[in-house]
């Protein structure tokens, strides 16, 4: 279960593994800043609501599409791939400091519901809480995760071709039209010396099948906000992130792993060798 907003700022969890107490066990964890890494891509992820879709028409598409536009001007935001679904919006994206895609993302939020409620009748929010997003290894992650961007309308039952769906950077990819909001990747820009190769290269990557096994790890690395990369990556990015990058291992953590706890002096009332339970009647 996805976690939700506490009415104190915080995130809780539901977790359902504890049926013993009959009823989720709900365990608040502290907002951590938004993860950031110089010079490296993200993977984000704009959920809307269950019972509305995000774009009812292809108008709609179009004033998001301008939002989006502006706001990555505005913010130096890099946009590698995209995609408006009627669940969301799905991006690949650089930014070009710490602040630069919340930045986006909120003046993307604000601007569009608002014109979105006026059009529709409506009130209230439109997006399932804050974006999800994660850091990723862009050798590693960068082209797959274009991939699965491009690929999500054929996924979701929307088109079946990428390159039939409008709503996408995929038809910028492959050639079929130019996308002032894209800013082509160096990894996008190695796929051949000519625009006439890369556009080849990316047809035939997107025609490949995509590892479910990475696309589930992609995601949960999302929803959840930790880095994305081997070991020899998330080794390098822990030096560099604005934050921790994954989660803490559960239970106590030693200040130091060289420096054992060493066991303290009882207190001279306590000095005893019996039991506690046994302590106020000794033998």
């Amino acid at each position: 279960m996805l976690p939700c907003r506490s009415r104190r700022g915080a995130y809780r969890s539901e977790d359902p593994r504890t049926p013993e107490y009959g009823f989720p066990v709900v365990r608040y964890m502290a907002k951590l800043p938004r993860l950031y890494i110089p010079g490296q891509p993200q993977h984000v992820i704009l959920p809307g609501l269950d019972d509305r879709p995000a774009f009812v028409d292809e108008v709609d598409c179009n004033i998001f599409v301008n939002c989006l536009r502006d706001a990555v001007r505005r913010y130096e935001t890099g946009i590698h791939a995209w995609a408006l679904l009627p669940g969301g919006v799905h991006l690949v994206a650089t930014p070009a400091n710490e602040t630069a895609l919340s930045l986006t993302m909120q003046a993307i939020g604000r601007r569009y519901v608002a014109i979105y409620n006026a059009r529709h009748d409506r009130s209230g929010p439109l997006w399932a809480g804050r974006y999800r997003a994660t850091v990723i290894e862009p050798e590693r992650y960068l082209l797959m995760a274009s991939r699965l961007v491009e690929r999500a309308p054929v996924r979701a039952g929307l088109a079946t071709a990428p390159e039939n769906y409008r709503w996408s950077s995929y038809r910028h990819h492959a050639g079929l039209c130019t996308d002032p909001i894209v800013s082509e990747h160096a990894l996008f820009e190695a796929l051949g010396s000519t625009p006439f190769e890369r556009h080849h290269a990316w047809k035939h990557l997107c025609g490949q099948p995509l590892d479910e096994g990475e696309v589930a790890t992609l995601m949960a690395a999302t929803l959840k906000g930790w880095a994305l990369g081997s070991g020899t990556y998330l080794a390098w990015a822990s030096g560099r992130a604005n934050r921790r990058i994954s989660r803490l291992p559960r239970g106590p953590q030693r200040k130091s792993p060289e420096a054992p706890a060493q066991p303290q002096d009882k207190p001279a009332h306590c000095q005893t060798d019996y039991p506690y339970h046994d302590r106020a009647n000794p033998r």
